[in-house]
């Protein structure tokens, strides 16, 4: 079994395209947004918890997204990309002893300068009709304002908080925030990190070399 991996970075460092590489190979994406929402779906006596902590405006709490974590992962027979989870270190402790428990696992962080991704985020523009995603510097329609996968014109748009001021706050909030969890793993020895400025078909291979 591949190990399981934690995979970090800052918005527009690409670690949602490689997770979509792996995905493809085996790997199951974990999204704590995605599990709750489909734990309220299900109306399990989980879900009903997290519904009413939801309805109030609360945010869930780090021992109820553990317990959603365990309901839902095959963590023997599985092998799970952890996506946005944790975001401190004090996460990042119980997910290794409540759930990981000591199997294999790597944390990946996708590096890249900041004045790099500044632009590349001011670029993104998302497709809404299929949501395929470009970069108007780096990875541009062929056509403008035409999708290259479904065709739709007109459908390419940026996300109101893809402009410059804000994009730059959210990047200082990533930077202050990721240390900590850099250093959980750098202690523990499965620290790696990937140059995220180079190609995203170089990256790959470097990252299939580690997880073998």
């Amino acid at each position: 079994m591949k190990p399981h991996l934690v995979i970090l970075g800052a918005p527009g460092s690409g670690k949602g395209t490689q997770a979509a590489k792996l995905v493809a190979a085996g790997y199951h994406h974990i999204s704590t947004g995605d599990l709750l929402r489909a734990e309220i779906a299900k109306n399990t006596e989980l879900g009903q918890k997290v519904s009413g902590i939801m309805s109030r405006g609360d945010l869930v709490d780090d021992n109820t997204v553990m317990a959603l974590l365990k309901a839902n992962c095959d963590i023997n027979n599985v092998s799970y990309i952890f996506d946005g989870f944790p975001r401190n270190a004090f996460q990042a402790e119980m997910l290794e002893r409540d759930l990981l428990q000591g199997k294999e696992t790597l944390a990946i962080y996708f590096k890249i300068d900041l004045g790099i991704l500044v632009e590349r985020v001011v670029n993104r523009r998302t497709c809404s009709v299929c949501g395929e995603i470009y970069n108007l510097a780096t990875k541009a329609p062929k056509v403008n304002s035409v999708c290259d996968k479904c065709g739709s014109v007109e459908s390419l748009k940026q996300r109101k908080d893809d402009n410059h001021d804000v994009v730059v706050n959210r990047l200082k909030i990533f930077t202050d925030t990721v240390e900590p969890l850099i250093s959980f793993y750098a202690k523990k020895g499965v620290m790696v990190e990937l140059d995220a400025s180079r190609d995203e078909s170089e990256i790959y291979k470097e990252i299939e070399k580690i997880i073998k």
